[in-house]
């Protein structure tokens, strides 16, 4: 990556290569976690189709998992508008 031209100096660079490591970083690892928890959860379902009291706590858990999903999609747009540089009107 190139610095930018144009009154911005090396420490300033640097620092915005530092916040942008961590921000894909941040934005990796949560991403990570919420695929783990919906496939330990898919996991477990899959694996115990013939317990019924299991099947009755996943269907109380089933809107979790649903906002899971819900909130992975959520990352993904969060994920998308971050690395777009801001509009100037």
């Amino acid at each position: 990556m190139a610095a930018p031209s144009g009154g911005v100096n090396c420490e300033e660079f640097t620092e915005f290569q530092e916040l942008l490591k961590s921000l894909m970083a941040a934005h990796a690892s949560r991403d990570r976690v919420q695929k783990n928890c919906i496939a330990q959860t898919s996991a477990v379902r899959e694996k115990n189709l013939d317990d019924l009291t299991l099947l009755k706590q996943l269907r109380k858990e089933q809107t979790k998992l649903k906002w899971m999903q819900s909130e992975l999609n959520v990352e993904e747009v969060v994920n998308d508008r971050s690395w777009k540089p801001p509009k100037n009107e």
